[in-house]
């Protein structure tokens, strides 16, 4: 078996939603077109589809593939059961009209990969409906080793929190660890291998459209996440017979069969969907010089668009290390109540509209119309403090926003985890008296 590239030699080609070329091999690629009468070296060409074929060519996601054994070499697949990871619509339970909050998820004990440590928090929409997103952890202490997975029901975000992760895919590897995040398209083989002893973090399993840079308008050519700095890996592929297990989630439910050669058998391939990783400290803050807030969609890095022009399916929203230096301005976020539903999560650091309480692989959400804003610490801080320019370091919290409202889980709902008295930060605050 030949194996993937190792870290040390790992290449990357950059920009966002390029046109890329990449062969392992010298003289795989056909020259001129997608697929000769017989591709070069005998491989088989194959078409992954990530757009319908008439949409528009600005929004079309395809790529050629030429390998070793057509995907569709395999066996039936048989049901798997999965007790953790849930798919919308998301009715077991009614989310009550709560904000919530909750620590770090428990590290696993028993033997625990990337698929079998991912445990839904809730979700909006679902895989049937291709709208709405699902929100998850994952804790894993082992690497998928002969287990691959397809998510035939959405795109991945993951952003990893403790440590690092080698993601093995059909078209290359990338390497991510905390402070980065990866993208795994709808439909791609993949599996996951650990480069510590354990790894945790998010992942938004997007339903939706795909996740693109948003648009800038009056910020001009540039600014926030640069195209450039997204990373597409090169062609790398296993070959030799091995048997393995392929886990394809379907329509919510989840799918084995078995196979006897990696499906990660692409020696060259070329197009514009490819998985991808991003480095959030490339992201160019932008913010307030003079006074008051800018809206936080200022920190959006990624959007998934809804059918409704200006209104995100999801959008991932990131609060990282920047300056504050508005003046007579109040610089901790503000009390709002918002038509978008916000689900939270702290890479590491702290976040700074709370003074404790929310701890780095922890979780919040605020659904629509739920007030929600700075605890009473933060608040007497912010309104008291010398306006002098200060640097909110050595953080990094990020956002998952959706127009559609976040259900829970039962899980979730129910989890020891849980904080059961998070609406008591807001205690404290003494009444105005006219």
């Amino acid at each position: 078996m030949v194996a993937l590239a190792s870290p040390e030699s790992r290449a990357y080609m950059s920009g966002f939603g390029n046109q890329f070329a990449t062969e392992a091999r010298a003289g795989v690629l056909p020259e001129g077109r997608n697929s000769p009468q017989r591709a070069p070296h005998g491989l088989y060409a194959e078409l992954l589809s990530g757009a319908a074929f008439t949409a528009p060519r600005s929004e079309n996601r395809r790529t050629w593939m030429y390998r070793l054994l057509p995907s569709a070499m395999h066996g039936a697949y048989r049901k798997l059961e999965h007790k953790s990871w849930e798919s919308g619509p998301f009715n077991e339970v009614d989310t009550p009209a709560n904000r919530f909050r909750w620590d770090p998820w428990p590290a696993p004990v028993a033997r625990t990969d990337f698929v079998d440590g991912i445990v839904t928090i809730g979700g909006n929409g679902g895989p049937e409906a291709q709208s709405g997103v699902a929100a998850h952890i994952y804790r894993a202490n082992a690497s998928m080793d002969d287990r691959y997975l397809l998510n035939a029901d959405a795109e991945m975000l993951i952003v990893p929190q403790g440590g690092a992760l080698s993601i093995e895919t059909e078209l290359g590897v990338l390497d991510a660890a905390p402070g980065d995040i990866a993208l795994i398209p709808r439909g791609i083989h993949f599996r996951v291998k650990l480069k510590d002893a354990e790894a945790s973090g998010y992942i938004c399993e997007n339903f939706g459209a795909p996740f693109r840079l948003p648009e800038l308008g009056p910020i001009g050519s540039n600014g926030l996440a640069n195209p450039r700095d997204f990373l597409a890996p090169v062609a790398a592929f296993e070959e030799g017979p091995r048997e393995v297990k392929i886990v394809r989630k379907f329509l919510g439910k989840f799918w084995e069969g078995a196979q006897n050669h990696s499906p990660l058998n692409v020696v060259a391939w070329h197009g514009n969907l490819a998985p991808y990783k991003y480095d959030l400290a490339r992201f160019m803050v932008i913010g307030s010089i003079s006074f008051d807030h800018p809206d936080p969609s200022i920190y959006t890095v990624l959007t998934s668009p809804s059918t409704v022009h200006g209104v995100a399916n999801c959008d991932f929203v990131i609060f990282p290390p920047r300056w504050l230096v508005a003046e007579d301005t109040f610089r901790p976020p503000w009390f709002h109540r918002n038509v978008m539903s916000e689900l939270m999560g702290l890479v590491r650091g702290v976040y700074d509209a709370k003074a404790e309480g929310f701890v780095p692989g922890g979780v919040s959400l605020h659904n629509c119309m739920m007030p929600h804003g700075p605890d009473a610490a933060t608040f007497e801080r912010g309104s008291s403090a010398e306006l002098q320019p200060h640097k909110v370091d050595n953080t990094l919290a990020f956002m998952f926003e959706s127009c559609h409202v976040f259900k829970l889980t039962r899980r979730s709902l129910e989890a020891a985890n849980r904080q059961a008295n998070y609406d008591w930060v807001w205690d404290g605050f003494q009444a105005v008296r006219g």
